[in-house]
């Protein structure tokens, strides 16, 4: 767990806030004032990753960012269970202790399942949805001429390796494979790849111990134990089809298939805007900030 005001050579100037509702210690950060932003990270990454969206999105707005259980600042209790299932309960437990209401939901890699998982269960507490390089899960049912997300290079790197131990070992060494790890799964611009970049991304991971929600996040997408979860969410997709949505997409993505990731998104908000970024990867908030973060700005002011 990173030290609370660890602010990684200025990058990281928040103030941590930190909630139990959960039953482990969770961080968050917390700025600005006005309808709340919610900016979900994913894999294996931390709220450090949405550091350039913070400021701008304050402006007008509530933005809150928490880090999952096992990421970032966050607590990595060695008991609890690193599911889908676990981390929309997680999820659930700080929106309901901060009261949030009227919801823009920013997601992007896991933050999509976590927060459309949330979404389906909880429809009258989302306003709008953000997604980026993520997937909802609901658009594409019965298709079959789309490409498998199992087949990207990453996922098949993970089922590789899963037999002989190498998925384990490289993942369970975060704190300096972190820069490897993301290569495979989708960074494009390794110009603007520093030492504190590194840092603070690996910083999460000191220890083998501390690894256990990264490891376990593609292992719960890679050994079909998610299915359950979702479908059971299923009920909820027709509220979900009446919120204002946009997908931005980095179109060089190594985990989740571009063409899967837009057809998913389509498939529920036909009508809803669309932004493919063609130089960018899977880790698009790194890749095309200056893209991202004015075109959501636009989104936002457009809802009012």
């Amino acid at each position: 767990m990173i030290p609370a005001d660890e602010d990684f050579d200025a990058t990281w100037p928040f103030r941590p806030h930190f909630s139990a509702a959960a039953g482990f210690r969770q961080h968050y950060v917390d700025e600005g004032a006005g309808r709340p932003v919610l900016l979900l990270h994913g894999q294996p990454t931390w709220g450090y990753i949405w550091r350039r969206f913070i400021p701008p999105l304050a402006a007008t707005h509530r933005v809150i960012v928490p880090d999952h259980m096992g990421f970032g600042k966050s607590a990595t209790p060695p008991e609890r269970e690193y599911t889908l299932r676990g981390h929309v309960d997680n999820l659930t437990s700080l929106i309901e202790a901060l009261d949030l209401r009227d919801i823009t939901l920013v997601m992007q890699d896991w933050g999509g399942p976590i927060g459309v998982g949330y979404a389906v269960r909880h429809p009258d507490r989302v306003h709008s949805l953000v997604l980026m390089n993520t997937v909802v899960g609901y658009g594409t049912a019965g298709r079959r001429d789309l490409p498998n997300p199992l087949e990207t290079p990453w996922f098949r790197w993970i089922r590789d390796g899963v037999p002989t131990g190498r998925t384990e070992a490289v993942l369970s060494q975060l704190g300096s494979t972190i820069l490897s790890v993301m290569q495979i799964i989708g960074l494009q611009r390794l110009d603007r790849v520093d030492p504190t970049f590194i840092r603070a991304y690996g910083a999460a991971f000191p220890t083998p111990a501390d690894c256990k929600g990264a490891i376990e996040f593609p292992l719960d997408l890679a050994l079909g134990r998610i299915r359950d979860f979702v479908r059971e969410g299923a009920a909820g997709v027709p509220a979900l089809r009446s919120k204002p949505a946009i997908m931005i997409e980095g179109m060089l993505d190594r985990a989740i298939p571009p063409a899967l990731a837009l057809a998913d998104f389509v498939g529920i908000w036909p009508a809803a805007p669309v932004i493919q970024v063609p130089g960018a990867g899977h880790y698009i908030q790194e890749d095309a900030p200056e893209i991202v973060i004015p075109a959501m700005q636009t989104f936002m002011r457009m809802l009012g």
